[in-house]
């Protein structure tokens, strides 16, 4: 009886002071947007760096859901039947996901939300992609001495975009000198959008002296439309700090800044959030945002890019 009784006060001791085991991570599941993307696959390296600090062994099965909403539940289903700890998700729509969520919370699975908001995450890691905005154009107004006509180049309405268009429209709007031709054409998030739509805002607008491109790959595309048109003296400025924006800004084209996502960071982060929760620690704030730095011509040989680890 005495032993019994020792062994139970010896558990509550252990509980009471913290000495419980931790659970480990033995496996994760990604699903991302696109693993053809260098950002998701700077996600999927930076979460498996960080799950192997705390269990070397650890399985990670990282998937692209290619912006497939169906998919991307087959893929939740998935991992719920593979037994994973966690999952990352990059939500293919950030609402229509959340039965999926449900789902997974419900068989055990912690879910942290990546790059976007996901309904019913337990918790979110993302860029802040207000002040990302923010800054962005704040290098437009200073370019053009508070003075000129400027379009903000729209694009998939999830809360990243959102939020960049509304860091952008409050700079610009703090310049009276500034005026928007435009704000509301969706370039699709891509090259080939991002050309089109500035194709017909150049032959639409004869003095246009800005744009502003809700992610990189829209303003390459932006690029190669005023190169297609001959037009010049546009300063083009962008988010995400991409690989190949870094090129763009180096050398001579109308890309002039980027506001720095940091993917690595931001899976690295999730991974030690989820392991937090899944050990009884929550966040204080389950939205965490990682502050952007922007990328010019000035700092871009300093800049260590998505695949650098941090």
């Amino acid at each position: 009886m005495f032993k019994h009784k020792t062994i139970i006060a010896s558990i509550a001791l252990a509980c009471a002071t913290g000495f419980v085991q931790a659970k480990d991570i033995n496996s994760i599941g990604i699903t991302v947007g696109s693993l053809g993307n260098p950002f998701f696959v700077a996600i999927a390296k930076g979460a498996e760096a960080k799950a192997k600090e705390f269990n070397p062994n650890v399985k990670v099965l990282a998937v692209s859901a290619d912006y497939d909403l169906n998919k991307q539940f087959t893929q939740i289903d998935n991992f719920i039947a593979a037994g994973v700890d966690m999952i990352l998700l990059n939500a293919a729509d950030p609402r229509a996901i959340e039965p999926a969520v449900k789902k997974a919370q419900k068989a055990g699975i912690v879910v942290v939300g990546v790059d976007v908001a996901a309904a019913g995450a337990d918790a979110t890691v993302q860029t802040d992609n207000v002040q990302a905005g923010e800054i962005a154009c704040q290098y437009i107004v200073t370019k053009l001495g508070g003075k000129g006509n400027v379009i903000i180049q729209n694009g998939p309405q999830v809360s990243s975009v959102i939020d960049r268009v509304n860091g952008c429209k409050a700079q610009l709007a703090k310049a009276p000198d500034i005026k928007v031709l435009s704000d509301d054409q969706d370039a699709k998030g891509s090259r080939e959008g991002g050309m089109n739509v500035m194709l017909g805002h150049l032959t639409r607008f004869q003095k246009l002296d800005a744009v502003f491109t809700i992610n990189d790959p829209q303003a390459i595309g932006s690029d190669l439309a005023a190169r297609q048109l001959k037009r010049t003296g546009i300063v083009i400025a962008s988010v995400d700090g991409a690989p190949d924006i870094e090129d763009a800004i180096k050398n001579n084209t109308s890309v002039e800044a980027s506001a720095s996502q940091d993917p690595w960071m931001m899976a690295q982060k999730a991974v030690e959030i989820a392991h937090g929760i899944m050990n009884g620690t929550k966040p204080e704030n389950p939205t965490v945002l990682i502050p952007s730095q922007l990328v010019t011509r000035d700092n871009v040989a300093d800049y260590k890019g998505w695949s650098a680890p941090r």
